[in-house]
């Protein structure tokens, strides 16, 4: 120990302010049972069995046991210090000394450890109890009996050697008190908190618990009782890894010089259109789980967003993840926090990441697209009340003479005189409930509608419109307004009469005009909606095959 050079400049901090300051170190259930994880990991488990209980009378308990190497007493007395010596396994998970206590007091005031390093040794025990630190005003710890129960427990969860942990008085488990201590409420509480930390256990360390993968140990993770299986974030047995091979190393060179290495490589996932409803489970698609996965060890400290290289708010880009790896020596390099569940990239490295990964963001834009164009431009719309409401208004049209459906021509008495010959779409046997107006997939235009000669029949055509359902406006404005009856409604006036004021006004020599004037809309429509998402077209086909069975 190093001579204190000046008594007088030594200023210790306040036991009782600072170990309840700890506290609210940013910590929730999950991460801080993921950081009780990480010591058995580092402590050579191959099994760690988690226990959730909640007492009848309402006290709450979290019981971690592995299988690891153990401690004696002096080792015991060592971990539970605050800022424990450095692992001498520099690849540890663990890092700062201090995840053990600030994890565990973030849920609980009082965590025990129990442990024994051999079938031959006998248990030692050590806990720190906030109250007590509290009412004494200085760090001192218990050193209580191990009890029938700690022993039983040990048996149960660590079998003959390794660590048991303790949480008791834990009055962060949950977000809130409830009326009934251990009531109903209270347990489903629990229940969702047992299941909820399941699925992250099995996202964090999902290389560790992947019996299969070579590069980690195996370790398995069961909590209370259910052996927790690996989710794998990137779905690659379904997904499309699309950095190339000479992108997928990255050198990091440290302040000191030295050069360090973390590889990245990206996975476009189907469309959550292309998978069943199993798979669908299993990719978790979402906007929420886009972006960056990064694995420091193997076991993730990050996942999901763009960490500033891209916005991560678009559902169009939910198909990318990308897969960031490095370790340890690059813990400076990338700002690890103490939760280990932080990263923060360099300015350079940064944009070093968004030179490389646009073309990929860009493509998994255009998947996402084309795969929900495609099913918008599949969707049958209701357009019966539009229909009804035009076949019964007297509204001013050009009178039909005749049509011919072989040279899509049309014969009208309009505005510009008596028949005027028009080349014009001209459909008969034409749904009865949509001769007015129909979203049709077969206008090459790129017109957002097109005016038409309909009939239910061969003759009796009648002036209609034929709007184009691969237009930016129907597949981000018109879907929209397809479970709002007046909106819809609206919509299909509008185009309606628009058609027919074209064939009102029209003649051989205005045709292009009109053209003109139908592409030049439609143009600046889609210049207007380039920044408009597609329509959720997975929730209006529901709406409208409620509408179709109503």
């Amino acid at each position: 120990m190093r001579g204190i050079s000046n008594p007088d400049l030594m200023n210790l901090p306040d036991p009782s302010r600072l170990i309840f300051g700890l506290r609210d170190t940013g910590y929730d259930f999950n991460t801080a049972a993921a950081d009780i994880i990480d010591n058995s990991i580092a402590a050579g488990s191959t099994e760690v069995n988690i226990q959730v209980e909640l007492e009848r009378d309402g006290r709450k308990f979290v019981y971690f046991g592995d299988n690891g190497s153990g401690m004696d007493e002096a080792q015991l007395f060592n971990a539970m210090r605050y800022g424990a010596p450095k692992r001498s396994n520099i690849k540890s998970l663990g890092k700062f000394g201090l995840g053990l206590k600030t994890a565990s007091s973030s849920i609980c005031l009082k965590f025990t450890i129990v442990t024994k390093a051999s079938s031959e040794t006998s248990l030692t025990k050590l806990a720190w109890d906030l109250e007590h630190v509290q009412s004494n005003n200085a760090w001192e710890m218990l050193k209580e009996p191990v009890t029938q129960d700690d022993e039983q427990r040990f048996n149960d969860l660590c079998g003959d050697h390794g660590t048991l942990l303790i949480w008791s008085k834990c009055d962060r488990l949950l977000s809130k008190d409830y009326e009934q201590a251990g009531g109903a409420q209270e347990r489903r509480a629990v229940t969702s908190r047992v299941e909820k930390l399941r699925d992250h256990i099995s996202m964090i360390f999902h290389r560790y618990l992947d019996a299969s993968n070579p590069e980690y140990a195996d370790v398995a993770i069961s909590v209370n009782g259910q052996w927790v299986k690996p989710w794998d974030p990137f779905f690659t047995e379904r997904s499309e890894q699309v950095l190339p091979e000479h992108a997928q190393r990255i050198s990091v060179q440290l302040e000191d010089g030295t050069t360090h290495e973390a590889r990245m490589r990206a996975w476009i996932l189907p469309h959550s259109k292309e998978l069943n409803e199993e798979e669908n489970e299993r990719a978790r698609i979402s906007s929420r789980a886009q972006g960056f996965y990064i694995h420091r060890e193997g076991r993730i400290i990050h996942h999901g967003g763009w960490l500033g290289v891209f916005r991560s708010d678009d559902p169009h880009y939910s198909l990318l993840r990308v897969e960031f790896d490095f370790d340890h020596n690059l813990d400076e390099a990338f700002k690890i926090d103490v939760k280990k569940s932080r990263i923060l990239f360099d300015p350079a490295l940064e944009e070093f990441l968004k030179a490389q990964l646009t073309p990929f963001w860009k493509e998994a834009d255009k998947r996402y697209r084309r795969k929900d164009k495609a099913i918008a431009a599949g969707l049958t719309m209701n357009h019966q009340s539009a229909n009804r409401t035009i076949a019964t208004t007297n509204a001013q049209t050009a009178a039909v003479a005749s049509v011919d459906t072989s040279t899509q021509t049309a014969t009208v008495n309009n505005n510009r005189g008596q028949g005027i010959k028009l080349h014009i779409p001209v459909e008969s046997n034409v749904n009865p409930k949509s001769v007015y107006v129909e979203t049709v997939d077969d206008i090459t235009s790129g017109h957002v509608w097109e005016p038409a000669m309909r009939s239910p029949g061969q003759a009796g055509h009648s002036v209609g419109v034929r709007v184009n359902k691969h237009h930016d406006f129907f597949q981000k404005i018109y879907l929209r307004a397809a479970s709002q009856g007046y909106t819809l409604d609206g919509i299909d006036y509008l185009l309606w009469a628009f058609a027919a004021a074209e064939i009102n006004n029209s003649n051989p020599e205005l045709t292009p005009v009109f053209e003109d004037l139908r592409d030049e809309i439609s143009m600046n429509l889609k210049k207007l909606l380039r920044d408009t998402p597609i329509a959720d077209v997975g929730a209006i086909a529901g709406a409208l095959d409620s509408e179709e069975q109503d």
